[in-house]
Order: C-alpha cells, then structure tokens, then sequence
C-alpha cells in the first residue's frame, strides 16, 4: 500500500451523474475539477462512477430498463464507453489522466486477485493517475442486480484501507420524516425502517444498498458520508470536515484484514447447522469447529468456500472458510482429520452486521 497517504473513496450514483438517463456533462466537469482541488487538501481519490447502463439507455433509445439480464449487460458496454470518454476527456482538460478500472464479484472473492488490485491501484495513484472503476456489467449480471456500485465502493475502500467513503448520492443523506439524519452511531433496524422503496427507470440500488455500503466500511473502520452530488464543491467541503449529509460512524472494532475479506467478499454457498455445544466452543471458548456438533449441512459448497454458521433456532453466529465440501461433511461415517472451520478462518457475526439468510446469499 501506499504509505502515509490519505486515500477517499468518492462513489457518484447514476441518478447524479446522468439524471434521467442522460449523463451531465457539465457535472462530471464539477466533479473532475472538485477531485483535483481536493488532491492539492493532500488526498488521494479513488473514484467509483455509476451511470454506464444510463448512458447505454440513452444512447441506444431505451425509455426504460429492460427487464432481461443480457440486454442490459450489452446496454452497459455501451455506455461504458461513452462514460469514460467524457472523463478522460476532462481529465486531460487539466493535464491529467485517469484509468479504467472494472471489478466483478469475482475480483474480490480470490485472494490473490484481490491483493492484486490493491497493488495497481496504489501504483496508479503513484503515478499521479486518478483510478475510476465501475463494475464490469457486460460480463457479470450480479453487479446490475445487487447495489448501482454502493457496496462495490466500499469495498474498494477497505481494499484500498480508505480514510473515507463519500456516497454522491440525488438526496441530502439519509431521511427521517423529511429531515436529514445528521450522524448514525449504528445501523439497526430503526434505521433501516427508514429507507423506503423506490422506482428506478434508469438506476438500481437506492439507500438500501447505500447503508449496506456504510455498513460494510463501518466493519473496515471507514467513516461514510451520503451527501447531496450536485451540492457546490462537495468534495472539498466534506474533507475539510464540514457536516453534510448523513455521517455514520465506524464500528471500534475492527477485524484483521483477511477476517474483513472473508466476512463480506467470499460468497456465501451454503450454511451449517451446529448444536449448543459446538456453539459454545466456538464463540465463546474461541475454538474451530470440528465435525462433533454439525446438526444440518445445506448448499452445494466445495473446500475453501465460505458457509454461515447458524445456532439451532438458524441465528446467523457467524461465517466461514470450510476445510470440507458438502459431499465430505454428508459422509457420516467418515472420520474427519482436521477441522471443518479454522478459529483463524471464522468470523462472529456482531452488532451491527445485518447477515441474512435464504436464498440471495452472494453478497449477504
């Protein structure tokens, strides 16, 4: 990593940077040259830009979203051009240049590639080059499903051990009876009552998965603040620590970085059942969890995939790396030889973390 520098993570949702589906060009130019001012604060910006499936959606005569998966990931390497032409084309306004960054699920899911990113990004930022990464939509559909780049963000952030996450978002923060949310200390569930469904035409997401993103970077013990985009000079105003916005605390405890990966990176494949006793070892005795104990196993899961550890009324206690697939664990007679969840490779579920079960268990 980069050392002794302050690196933000700035994510400008669709609905800001092409309102209506029509990307704004003299906002990006606002953007661009906010970004740049906020450098000369001593910072270095990562920036996560929605709006390619927009632009695609315009450029291409779409009124509306098109419902099936393929249209849009075909809709989105269209716009992805436009998008990053208009960027690059501001950058160089400047004297400066950006690079293309596209991550799917995937990136993050292997160590090696994940560590892999961290290493380019910082190179770039080194070179004094200003990364913009978007989700790669034309050949991974779960990032159109799941989140317009909220939780993408924040997981740059903590991929990047970020300072600050700082959601660009078309509302002042996060609501409550029409009054901004100043400060959340943590998101429970008087919080999340406050989000409220809404009609994307041209975008996905909302403030649910914008809290999801807060709360993924609360764990990494990353500040996050939603604020107005299209506000004057937003950036710098945020960094030299005005208050705008919803600002939401980071937890105090913060797990080792490879606890962190495990916890909201790896993809959930399946769940094991475990009865008081075990439950007892492992959360409160601080041992692994061997095969003496496993009530229930569900999922198709192989060696070295991560599994959520559930009590006996399916309490989420935490996840995990298995040392077994499911075809080994169901052998009852067999003997098994070692572990089947490292201490090192669990994480307990604490307050704070909304894991959930059922059947959307890839970014959960």
């Amino acid at each position: 990593m980069v050392r002794g520098i302050k690196k933000i993570i700035v994510k400008i949702g669709s609905s800001v940077i092409a309102p209506g589906g029509h990307l704004d060009s003299a906002l990006v130019s606002k953007i661009v040259k906010d970004i740049l001012n906020a450098e000369n604060q001593g910072v270095k910006v990562i920036l996560v830009s929605s709006g390619a499936a927009a632009c695609g959606l315009t450029n291409l005569g779409y009124k509306r979203r098109p419902q099936d998966i393929h249209s849009l990931m075909a809709i989105s390497s269209v716009g992805q051009i436009l998008l990053m032409d208009v960027f690059n084309a501001k950058f160089k306004r400047y004297g400066r240049k950006c690079a293309q960054m596209l991550f799917t699920w995937d990136d993050f899911e292997d160590r090696k590639r994940f560590k892999n990113m961290s290493k380019i990004i910082d190179k770039l930022l080194s070179m004094n080059i200003i990364p913009v990464i978007n989700a790669n939509d034309a050949i991974s559909h779960e990032e159109i499903r799941f989140g317009d780049n909220d939780r993408l963000s924040a997981r740059v952030a903590d991929l990047v051990s970020a300072e600050q996450l700082i959601i660009l978002s078309d509302v002042e923060g996060l609501l409550k009876e029409d009054k901004v949310v100043d400060v959340v200390h943590k998101i429970d569930s008087e919080i999340e009552a406050l989000v409220k469904i809404e009609d994307k035409i041209h975008t996905s997401g909302g403030m649910h998965t914008k809290l999801e993103a807060a709360e993924i970077a609360s764990f990494s013990g990353i500040m996050t603040r939603i604020a107005y985009g299209r506000e004057k000079n937003i950036i710098n105003r945020i960094i030299t620590g005005e208050a705008l916005g919803t600002l939401f605390i980071p937890s105090k405890k913060i797990e080792k970085a490879r606890k962190r990966w495990i916890a909201f990176s790896k993809k959930i494949k399946g769940t094991i059942h475990i009865d008081d006793g075990a439950m007892d070892a492992l959360m409160n005795i601080g041992k692994s969890l061997w095969g003496v104990g496993i009530l229930k196993i569900v999922g198709d899961f192989k060696k070295d995939d991560a599994v959520n550890v559930t009590d006996t009324q399916g309490t989420i206690l935490g996840r995990g790396l298995v040392n077994y697939g499911f075809n080994e664990l169901n052998l009852r007679e067999k003997k098994l030889e070692k572990e089947v969840v490292h201490r090192d490779n669990f994480v307990n579920a604490v307050d704070g973390r909304r894991w959930k079960t059922g059947k959307n268990t890839k970014d959960n």
